[in-house]
């Protein structure tokens, strides 16, 4: 995927990994769901904070948050991803354990001439990111290939 502002320069995995932790750090502070995010920033949104990926990771990272929640209008919600039951697990993962997870499901399951936009759509609007989110369930756990299996499948099996 190129980048928007800079034609010569191409958008890495680690700048797609830098969105996913801030989507997922952006929805835990207004008590959304990720795909809620996503869908807000639409595609748009996606590609420029793709493109200036490289810039903000520098930038502290409640500045970015702030500026995503008015940028893109994001409301407050009732979703807590904290929100776990003790007698299944007690771990919450970071966000940027998240956005790992997520961003290795996004680069395992691109179609062919799918640029990272489309592909975080498509990913966080598939049902299996309720099953991942659960933290309750094992899921999240799950090595890459199974997550990402379970994703071309369907769901777990």
């Amino acid at each position: 995927m190129k980048n928007i502002y800079f034609p010569d320069e191409t958008i890495s995995e680690n700048d797609l990994y830098f969105v996913c932790y801030m989507i997922e750090r952006v929805s835990r502070k207004i008590c959304q769901r990720n795909r809620y995010t996503v869908n807000k920033m639409k595609k748009d949104g996606l590609c420029r904070q793709l493109s200036l990926a490289g810039v903000t990771h520098c930038e502290n990272p409640l500045k970015i948050e702030q500026e995503w929640i008015e940028s893109y209008g994001l409301e407050q919600g009732s979703f807590h991803i904290s929100d776990i039951d003790s007698k299944y697990t007690d771990i919450v993962p970071k966000e940027t354990q998240a956005g790992k997870v997520y961003k290795r499901l996004i680069t395992t399951t691109m179609l062919p001439g799918e640029d990272y936009a489309d592909a975080m759509i498509r990913v966080y609007n598939h049902p299996l990111c309720e099953i991942i989110d659960d933290y309750n369930s094992s899921a999240y756990y799950e090595p890459s290939y199974v997550i990402t299996r379970a994703y071309n499948n369907g769901g777990f099996a």
